[in-house]
């Protein structure tokens, strides 16, 4: 069913190069772009793009919800990371904030987006595919740069995305560590790039990084998303290869990021 976009749009903004790529390519395609945005990490890159940018913290339920109300917001995307993290700082938490994390009794990413998206569509609000404004930035399948994997490498990546995909009907993350058939890290809290720092202290140079979508994923939030950060991390840490799943994951600034894979001998391969 095709959606009819309204010519205003509102992004939530978390983390990243995300909010800005869709902030622009919205703008690019003659809507009026509206940002609420959750870190100071993209706001002023936000500003170039947006005809207005509210910056509020992620506890700030009732202002953000009165914000949607006084702009008339009918769609919305939320794109960014949120660190959920944050909630282990004690944070400031309006009264929404409270009853929204009391009610998801379970403070996974699924859990919580799954309510806060049930309040926005009674408010008459409906959330959309993150991709709906970046579909151009999904990975398309292949090995995406000049270097290819070898058999065992091959081994490594299958069982490593079998394992993502486990981990992912648990909600527990996306991504896992793989080193000669063996369980490096699987990523908990603290996101991809700690994930795999973690996993290279332990396997050493040489290590595989699997990211895959969760098998029921809600392309509504949350969906897989690598940019130059990640391979840089991956340099960091003598890291060899990043397999991530075709057509469902986002890479920002490909072209950035395969031509710095190719100079430091990463394989990138979408599966």
């Amino acid at each position: 069913m095709s959606i009819v976009l309204d010519n205003k749009q509102c992004l939530i903004a978390g983390d990243g190069e995300l909010p800005v790529a869709m902030a622009e390519s919205a703008q690019k395609n003659g809507f009026d772009v509206v940002a609420i945005s959750l870190s100071s990490d993209n706001r002023n890159r936000l500003k170039k793009y947006c005809s207005k940018v509210y910056n509020f913290g992620p506890g700030e339920v009732m202002k953000i919800k009165q914000t949607l109300i006084d702009e008339k917001i009918t769609q919305l995307t939320f794109i960014g990371k949120v660190h959920k993290g944050l909630l282990l700082r004690r944070p400031k938490l309006d009264m929404e904030a409270i009853r929204l994390m009391k009610e998801a009794q379970r403070l996974n990413d699924d859990a919580v987006m799954l309510i806060l998206v049930d309040q926005l569509e009674q408010m008459g609000i409906r959330v959309l595919d993150q991709t709906i404004f970046i579909k151009n930035l999904m990975a398309p399948p292949g090995v995406l740069g000049v270097h290819e994997p070898d058999e065992e490498q091959v081994l490594d990546v299958e069982y490593g995305y079998w394992l993502a995909k486990e981990m992912g009907k648990l909600d527990v993350g996306q991504s896992v560590v793989i080193k000669n058939k063996m369980i490096m890290a699987v990523e908990a809290i603290e996101g991809t790039d700690k994930c795999i720092e973690r996993g290279c202290k332990l396997g050493g140079k040489g290590i595989t990084v699997v990211k895959v979508s969760k098998p029921t994923q809600d392309k509504r939030f949350d969906i897989p998303a690598i940019g130059l950060n990640t391979l840089k991390t991956m340099d960091r840490h003598g890291a060899k290869i990043l397999a991530i799943e075709a057509n469902e994951t986002i890479i920002v600034d490909q072209k950035k990021v395969i031509e710095f894979a190719d100079k430091k001998g990463i394989i990138v391969m979408a599966i």
